[in-house]
């Protein structure tokens, strides 16, 4: 017990010292302060995305002719991939809220008979609002078709008006506001960039400034370093990510609709993984102009492919895959079911448990870097 006490006291030293290394020079302060607010007011403005690939579920309770050929045109548009069929309407919650289409295409059992009586056909399109300008692009494709099949259906049967009557309902984003989904988003991007940067450069500080031999004479185990250098950046990138929470919920007045603690556990778990990567290319870095190269050549790789600004789907099969290593791409998902969605732990799982994987990995290989440096 007395010597579990003592490795905490060295920790909570070391962390001491990181914190006034890194908040006693007023360019670093101000760098912790007024770029975060600053890029989440750009973004929040100025962000806007291209699409050219939609999942999309039907429910066609009509299943007659006119239906059929409505359909034909959505899966012929080279821009809709139909993921799913489904049976009845108590199902498109679950197709929304796993992500698997951005489009539900809801087709009435009177769809075909009001069509040949010359009424207007109601047609509603239920769109993921998570993902606003996605979704506005999407129900733009949406009108198109519609609009060519009223076309079509006119020209064939003589009739006049418009056969069908498209309804657009957004979930999560009714307005699709498109600073809905970027500033949630933008947290973990803005967030990662500061932690990785302040991880990957503490150790190679301590090197640049002559100071790396005298903490390898001192009591600290490897790991405690590792400890005490990754926690002060974890609490510099929650205070960030507070500072943006407060713009979002202050300025933007967008409605937080889940939990905050479970929100604050999401990125807790991705800043141990973002802290692991910089600790990372802290080790094998021998300066700190080596480590900012190593971090911007990592971060933007991981920016792009993190679905923030090209959605994920629109990637070639093997870039998806490298997603799947990018701590970041989990963390947008968390952000925005957490604050549009209202999500729960439970319905978080499948993006807490990769992060769990890529810290384990990340702090496992820098530890054992810096082990190996030691010896």
């Amino acid at each position: 017990m007395t010597a579990l006490a003592d490795s905490v006291w060295r920790v909570l030293a070391l962390v001491r010292k990181e914190l006034l290394a890194v908040l006693k020079d007023p360019k670093i302060r101000y760098s912790l302060l007024v770029p975060p607010i600053l890029q989440i007011l750009i973004f929040g403005y100025a962000a806007t995305y291209d699409l050219n690939h939609v999942p999309y579920a039907v429910l066609d309770q009509d299943r007659g002719a006119a239906s059929r050929d409505l359909l034909a045109r959505f899966d012929g548009s080279g821009i809709f991939d139909r993921v799913a069929n489904l049976d009845n309407a108590s199902q498109i919650r679950a197709v929304i809220d796993d992500r698997k289409a951005l489009l539900v295409v809801q087709i009435g059992q009177d769809f075909s008979r009001d069509l040949a009586l010359g009424r207007p056909a109601p047609v509603q399109v239920i769109a993921d609002g998570r993902n606003s300008n996605t979704a506005a692009i999407a129900g733009g494709y949406v009108a198109t078709i519609v609009d060519a099949f009223n076309t079509q259906w006119q020209a064939d049967h003589g009739q006049t008006g418009s056969p069908i009557a498209a309804t657009m309902r957004a979930w999560f984003n009714p307005e699709l506001e498109t600073r809905w989904h970027m500033i949630p988003s933008i947290i973990g991007t803005i967030v990662m960039l500061m932690t990785m940067n302040l991880a990957a450069m503490s150790v190679a500080r301590e090197r640049e400034n002559g100071t790396f031999d005298q903490l390898l004479v001192t009591p600290y185990r490897p790991a405690e370093i590792m400890i005490g250098k990754a926690v002060p950046a974890m609490l510099i990138g929650l205070t960030q990510a507070t500072m943006i929470l407060l713009v979002a919920q202050l300025w933007f007045r967008i409605p937080f609709q889940g939990s905050v603690f479970t929100l604050y556990a999401g990125l807790t778990l991705f800043l141990i993984a973002a802290v692991g990567i910089g600790l990372f290319v802290s080790s094998i870095a021998g300066t700190m102009q080596q480590a900012m190269i190593y971090i911007f050549v990592v971060i933007m790789p991981f920016t792009l492919l993190s679905g923030l600004t090209t959605p994920i789907d629109n990637m070639p099969l093997g870039f998806q895959y490298l997603t799947l290593a990018n701590p970041l791409r989990y963390a947008i998902t968390i952000a925005q079911r957490v604050y549009l969605e209202g999500a729960g732990i439970g319905l978080l799982i499948p993006d807490l448990w990769p992060m769990v994987i890529i810290a384990a990995v990340t702090l496992a290989a820098a530890t054992w870097m810096f082990r190996h440096k030691v010896a």
